[in-house]
């Protein structure tokens, strides 16, 4: 899977240095000149990480940033606000609006490209990394594949996709509706009982054991009224 990047500011010349450095890297990259048009193209293309300019006519990146984080789907998405104004006050209001990262102009296009791994690696490590592992579980995101204890799992591709954000933050309860966008994705109306049925699904497929052997311990915690979480199994 490759990460999608959705670059914000107003100068083409500093949106084209940035588009150029983050594909020479492996990023696919998503193009907004102003705020109102990088809530939109949020919507419509569903980045990984946005790289957010504070500085802009009419809607700020302050403004940007708030907004994306009042809505749900948007509340985890990776932000890294860039900014000319670096004095330490700045600084905190940046973070305090809800970006995860701030990074100071002039700064290197190397060093944006190495924040934005950083982040990745610690928000959506299924984009970096060759292959995830929890409690015996192995779950590889470029080839598609999952194990477990050694043995292949065939599962659907809703099934993959509801696996891979649950092992990205183990032991944390992700809602029903935090899984319908992240896996439906944001729009797309489907009742929240539609979770219910492929994490069984899932679920099902985990457990099983090969022939002769007993189902193996459940890995996936229903919380009851919230969502579900991976965590090891109790013994």
């Amino acid at each position: 899977m490759v990460a999608k990047i959705l670059l914000v500011d107003d100068e083409p010349a500093q949106l084209e240095l940035l588009r150029y450095n983050l594909e020479k890297a492996g990023f696919e990259t998503i193009l907004a000149n102003n705020g109102r048009d990088a809530i939109l193209m949020s919507e419509e293309h569903e980045p990984d990480l946005v790289v957010l300019d504070w500085m802009m006519p009419e809607t700020s990146g302050i403004d940007v940033c708030r907004e994306l984080r009042a809505r749900a789907d948007m509340r985890f998405l990776p932000i890294i606000m860039v900014s000319a104004r670096g004095e330490e006050g700045d600084r905190a209001l940046g973070l305090d609006s809800g970006a995860d990262d701030y990074v100071s102009k002039p700064f290197s296009p190397r060093e944006l490209v190495a924040r934005v791994k950083a982040l990745l690696r610690r928000a959506r490590p299924s984009l970096l990394q060759d292959a995830l592992e929890f409690a015996g579980l192995t779950l590889n995101p470029q080839t598609m594949r999952v194990e477990r204890d050694g043995h292949s799992i065939h599962l659907g591709a809703k099934e993959f996709r509801l696996l891979s954000v649950l092992i990205e933050r183990p032991e944390r309860v992700f809602a029903r509706e935090q899984l319908l966008d992240m896996v439906w994705g944001h729009g797309v109306y489907v009742e929240e009982r539609t979770v219910d049925v492929h994490m069984s699904r899932l679920r099902r497929a985990l457990n099983q054991a090969p022939a002769g052997e007993p189902p193996r311990p459940d890995i996936i915690r229903t919380v009851r009224g919230t969502g579900y979480a991976l965590s090891r199994p109790s013994r």
